[in-house]
C-alpha cells in the first residue's frame, strides 16, 4: 500500500489551479474551482486506480472539498512563492531570448511552460518548450515572459 504524505486534518496548500474534471456537480467541465495557493485540510485519503494517492481537501475560504493527487500539494506551512504562470501553460517571449549571443526564441513566440522553479536565483523562473525550437527546453525568467490570449 502507499504511504500517504499528509493526514486527517493537515494543511496542504494547492500548487496547480484545480478545474472541474466533470465530476464536480453543477458547474461546467474546465470551469476552476480552486485556485493554486489556497490553503485547505486533509478531511479524507484514498486512492485511485490503485496507484495515486488522493487527498479530499476542504478549502473553507472557497467553501469546496475538492480531491487532489499528491503532487498538486505541498504543506500548508511550507514556503510559497505566488507564480505568474503554471505547469502546462501557454506563454509567448516578452522578448527575443538568446544563447551566448545566439536568438534562439523571437519576440512572441509561443510556448508551454514545463516546470515552474519557484526557488531560482532572482526570482520565479520556468523550464519552457517553445513551439520555435523543438526538442529544447530554456529556463526563462518570470518578466522575459507574457500570457498568451486564450482564444489561440
Amino acid at each position: 500500500m502507499m504511504n500517504a504524505r499528509w493526514e486527517y486534518g493537515e494543511s496542504v496548500r494547492l500548487i496547480r489551479n484545480v478545474r472541474n474534471d466533470g465530476t464536480y456537480p453543477g458547474l461546467d467541465p474546465g470551469a476552476p474551482l480552486v485556485r493554486r495557493g489556497s490553503v485547505g485540510y486533509v478531511v479524507d485519503v484514498g486512492s485511485f486506480l490503485q496507484d495515486q494517492i488522493i487527498y479530499s481537501v476542504n478549502f473553507l475560504e472557497e467553501g469546496i472539498i475538492v480531491g487532489c493527487r499528491e503532487e498538486e500539494l505541498i504543506g500548508g506551512e511550507e514556503e510559497w512563492t505566488p507564480s505568474r504562470f503554471e505547469f502546462r501553460e501557454k506563454v509567448r517571449s516578452a522578448k527575443g531570448l538568446s544563447v551566448n549571443g545566439q536568438v534562439l526564441v523571437e519576440v512572441g513566440a509561443i510556448g508551454e511552460v514545463i516546470k515552474v522553479i519557484r526557488d531560482a536565483p532572482g526570482g520565479v523562473a520556468y523550464h519552457v518548450h517553445f513551439q520555435s525550437l523543438l526538442g529544447r527546453v530554456l529556463q526563462i525568467p518570470e518578466d522575459a515572459l507574457v500570457a498568451v490570449d486564450s482564444e489561440e
